[in-house]
């Protein structure tokens, strides 16, 4: 065994030890169910902030989106980052953050599902909102693994632990650890958890950019530029994407608007211990994101430089094993694995994926659990007690992180395919309903059930029709649903524009709620404005 795996082996012992302490401690305050779901909504704003950062960036983004879109489009696809920083974190916090706390607050609402249901006056809204956070949601959670098998695989090359191989290995220790400490601390182990994971994530993604830079292969920012601009007649370093423009914006557009209706993504706001804090998050998450964002999808552009054909028009082309994938874990195993110094920068950017991933996975397990625990048994069964709710939530955190494993090692077709449609399609549900509820005391009943089944519809239909005209629907309808997820973004953002559209559209011709309702949400001691 190398210098490189002694050193991750012992980074991952202490980082385990470090996760399995957080979760323990964190114990005492997830003795109520909104101690479990929300911290006792007494989270302060840096803990907040890098709990949603956190969410946000997952081994998805560090690994295959920064491999993909770096090899692609070059550096154009640090508007990607751009955007996450501008519209999903700064623009969602200063529109979003004050009025998800206060709202929710008024209507003791703990999860999106209840939110919905407390602002319309309508259980099936519940209903509806927790089968579409459990159908989609899990299948999405076992696609944060993906990068990690890879990560792994590179610096373990050839490992086998009761025949399992490296990347399984380390998916389960994913797995494991995010059950330890979820499962005993809630969200307050979340939450602390993802702020020791961000410092990593910020101290790994800054050292591996200067890193990369100043290695042999790259030799610096100018030398850089200069080889990227001698590809394609420059189209790597064009800063607007140049031929993939569309493609750059499209990815903009579902990464940084998705997030404000995504419910493992707002609840962060839920937990806010005071409307004064909020700013204090907005920067912090916004500098967050722009440092892990932009430092990642820069990252991806110099993988180039550390394969057989600098002008490869595909990484398997170049020789990396592993396509997209491979591009990441090979470029950081060829930059540091010669040094002392470079194995120790090696395990940080390991830990980097690791708490990525992990934070990422909390964040969906949780709103996944406590959509049946919580929304689903609330209405099917009455006067259901605290203590079976935070029994079943832990029980049911436990089964989604083993059934997000078990789907992601199985690799079964469907669900893979599935994971492509899953940010567009709660996105797409979720975005309209929610930001017109927060703002707009005329939206109604029907406006929402439009833009819950408009956004779903909107998928439906167009992933029909482009199976319907795929070539690949001669091979049978699998194939042509694999083929048409290809397409999955542009569905997603279209199904985020119908639900923002239609929800005020149907509501202007529809019947208004009853004011005692709407007064109930819109509490002017909270500052909500009167709208």
């Amino acid at each position: 065994m190398g210098t490189v795996q002694i050193t991750a082996l012992i980074a991952l012992f202490l980082f385990a030890a470090i996760m399995v302490c957080i979760g323990v401690l964190s114990a005492r305050k997830a003795k109520t169910l909104d101690g479990f779901l929300l911290g006792g909504r007494n989270v302060g704003p840096w803990m907040a902030a890098f709990s949603y950062g956190t969410a946000y960036f997952s081994a998805v983004i560090m690994i295959g989106y920064a491999g993909k879109f770096g090899w692609d489009i070059g550096l154009g696809s640090i508007w990607i980052g751009i955007g996450n920083a501008v519209l999903g974190c700064l623009l969602a916090w200063l529109l979003l953050a004050k009025r998800t706390r206060a709202m929710t607050h008024n209507l003791g609402s703990r999860t999106m599902p209840e939110f919905f249901s407390s602002r319309f006056g309508d259980k099936k809204m519940k209903v509806y909102a927790a089968v579409i956070i459990f159908i989609f949601l899990v299948p999405y959670a076992s696609g944060v693994y993906n990068g990690l098998g890879s990560m792994f695989g590179a610096i373990f090359p050839g490992l086998s632990i009761f025949g399992l191989d490296s990347g399984t290995v380390c998916m389960f220790i994913v797995a494991l650890l995010t059950s330890v400490y979820l499962v005993l601390g809630g969200y307050t182990a979340s939450s602390r958890t993802d702020f020791v994971q961000g410092i990593v994530m910020i101290v790994s993604v800054v050292l591996m950019v200067l890193g990369l830079v100043f290695s042999p292969q790259v030799g610096g920012p100018v030398a850089a530029i200069e080889k990227l601009s001698s590809v394609e007649g420059g189209q790597l370093t064009d800063i607007f994407g140049g031929k993939n423009f569309g493609f750059l914006c499209v990815n903009i557009l579902l990464t940084s608007f998705g997030v404000w209706g995504m419910p493992q993504m707002v609840s962060k706001f839920y937990a806010i211990k005071s409307h004064t804090l909020v700013k204090t998050g907005t920067i912090v998450s916004t500098g967050f994101a722009i440092i892990i964002g932009c430092g990642a999808y820069f990252a991806g552009t110099l993988g180039r430089f550390f394969t057989s054909d600098f002008t490869a028009a595909t990484p398997v082309d170049a020789g990396v094993s592993g396509g997209y994938d491979g591009v990441v874990p090979n470029m950081l195993m060829q930059a540091f694995s010669g040094s002392v110094w470079g194995s120790i920068l090696l395990s940080l950017v390991l830990l980097c994926v690791l708490s990525a991933s992990m934070s990422t996975l909390s964040a969906i397990v949780l709103s996944s659990a406590s959509a049946i625990s919580v929304d689903l048994a609330g209405v099917f069964r009455k006067n259901i007690q605290q203590k079976s709710q935070i029994k079943w939530t832990r029980i049911l955190c436990f089964v989604f992180i083993a059934l997000s494993f078990f789907l992601a090692t199985a690799k079964i077709s469907i669900i893979v395919t599935l994971m492509s449609f899953s940010w567009g399609v709660v996105a797409g549900c979720f975005i309209g309903p929610f930001i017109w509820g927060l703002w707009w005391k005329k939206t109604t009943k029907a406006g929402v059930w439009c833009g819950f089944i408009g956004g779903l519809a909107t998928v439906v239909i167009l992933t029909g029709y482009s199976m319907l005209s795929s070539p690949e629907l001669s091979e049978g309808v699998f194939a042509a649903f694999k083929a048409a997820s290809a397409d999955a973004p542009v569905f997603g953002v279209t199904a985020m524009a119908v639900s923002v559209i239609i929800v005020p559209l149907v509501s202007l011709f529809t019947t208004k709620l009853p004011e005692p309702l709407v007064t109930s949400a819109f509490n002017p001691d909270d500052g909500l404005s009167e709208k």
